[in-house]
């Protein structure tokens, strides 16, 4: 099955409901929105839409955060983005929603309130009980058409996500589809060789991701880095010092040393581990081999002597898939083994990388145009990746069965 596009609607003239993913850092003092990326991501759609009634549905954060507020701010930084206006309305689905809905003109842009200050939407529905919700069947009746561009959202299966496409003709807008398209290519044409580094402290995703992929075939190589090389060490018997050891028991990652322990057993020769650490020691870095690492030292990024054998490995790929840091990036000292991964990475052919904190730096180096492509979504990317259908993207697939 395929998902709908723009190309398949004909939006002119017509209300257009577009969920977008501004979901975004803020100030807690003054409420100033600090990065404002995913609107950027999220314009080219919004231009494709002008010559239709925009409105946009979007959230921030989810009730119990402090971060959990109205989109005045949202609405003011897509105008200065767009260069258009966009006027914001302080309700979702209520009487001045539909009265400033039904008076809107084509090439007009209007946000409505965070669609998590209703109840329903913070709940997880299938689609089929998701279009049933007041939320969806208010919102399905003031417009003509559905566009999903949340690809950030598309592992939540929430009302405005699953429920919309149910109910009317939708598509996918082109942040969704350039996501959707460039994952799926992950899987299916990419240049070989294919490998996957896995770092960070999500542990448990990694090891999903490298268990789906070593066993479809799809990766030729798993390099493992940061809190998940240190998993994949333990699995192999390795000592990795009290503090680190503590560190994977604190995260709740013990049970995953067992299942990296299988991986080794059945994919040993393709998964690549460092086989030296960088220390914190007497305040800086010092660096050991696996068999010398000290007791009550915390392993803080991979070792300078391991990096050469691990950019070997992504320089004679064709393909490489990056998600997580290789150590504690924020401290300079230990910036040295993601700042070299990441580098090396940027000039392999064809290059994807998961999002969050990876994103961060990558755009922080003035390496963003060196890569292929780079994920708006860290939770949505990650399931993708771990072989799942994403929710957001089903339910997007089945509207296309009903609505054609």
């Amino acid at each position: 099955m395929t998902i709908g596009t723009l190309t398949d609607l004909d939006i002119s003239g017509k209300t257009v409901l577009l969920r977008v993913d501004f979901n975004s850092p803020i100030d807690p003092a003054s409420g100033e929105i600090l990065d404002d990326k995913r609107f950027r991501e999220h314009l080219p759609t919004v231009r494709a839409l002008e010559d239709a009634r925009c409105v946009i549905l979007a959230h921030q954060s989810r009730p119990g955060k402090k971060d959990f507020t109205t989109l005045q701010a949202h609405a003011d930084k897509l105008e200065h983005l767009l260069g258009r206006q966009v006027t914001y309305i302080d309700d979702v689905f209520g009487r001045a929603a539909r009265d400033a809905v039904s008076s809107m003109r084509a090439g007009e842009v209007l946000m409505l309130e965070n669609v998590r200050f209703n109840a329903e939407e913070n709940l997880t529905l299938s689609p089929d009980a998701a279009k049933g919700t007041h939320i969806c069947r208010m919102l399905s009746s003031m417009a003509d058409v559905f566009v999903n561009d949340a690809f950030g959202t598309a592992h939540r299966s929430q009302p405005t996500v699953v429920g919309l496409p149910m109910l009317m003709r939708s598509a996918a807008g082109l942040l969704m589809e350039r996501e959707v398209a460039t994952l799926s290519r992950v899987f299916t044409g990419a240049p070989r060789p294919v490998t996957f580094i896995l770092g960070g402290t999500k542990v448990d995703d990694s090891v999903a991701v490298a268990e789906n992929v070593l066993e479809k075939g799809v990766a030729d190589r798993v390099v493992v880095i940061g809190v998940v090389a240190n998993v994949f060490l333990m699995a192999a018997g390795h000592e990795i010092g009290k503090p680190s050891t503590d560190l994977v028991a604190q995260l709740k990652y013990m049970g995953e040393v067992e299942k990296a322990k299988a991986l080794l057993s059945r994919f040993g020769e393709k998964i690549v581990m460092p086989d030296q650490v960088a220390v914190r020691e007497a305040g800086g870095r010092v660096e050991y081999s696996l068999d010398r690492i000290p007791a009550d030292a915390p392993v803080m990024d991979i070792g300078t002597g391991a990096l050469g054998a691990v950019n070997e490995v992504i320089r004679s790929s064709g393909t490489v898939v990056l998600n997580g840091p290789a150590g504690v990036f924020e401290d300079a000292a230990f910036a040295v083994g993601t700042h070299e991964i990441l580098r090396t990475s940027s000039k392999v052919p064809f290059s994807v990388v998961g999002g969050g904190h990876t994103a961060a730096v990558i755009e922080k180096m003035g390496l963003e145009s060196a890569f292929t492509h780079i994920s708006t979504g860290g939770g949505a990317c990650i399931e993708f990746l771990t072989g799942k259908k994403l929710p957001a993207v089903a339910a997007l697939e089945r509207s296309k069965e009903i609505f054609g």
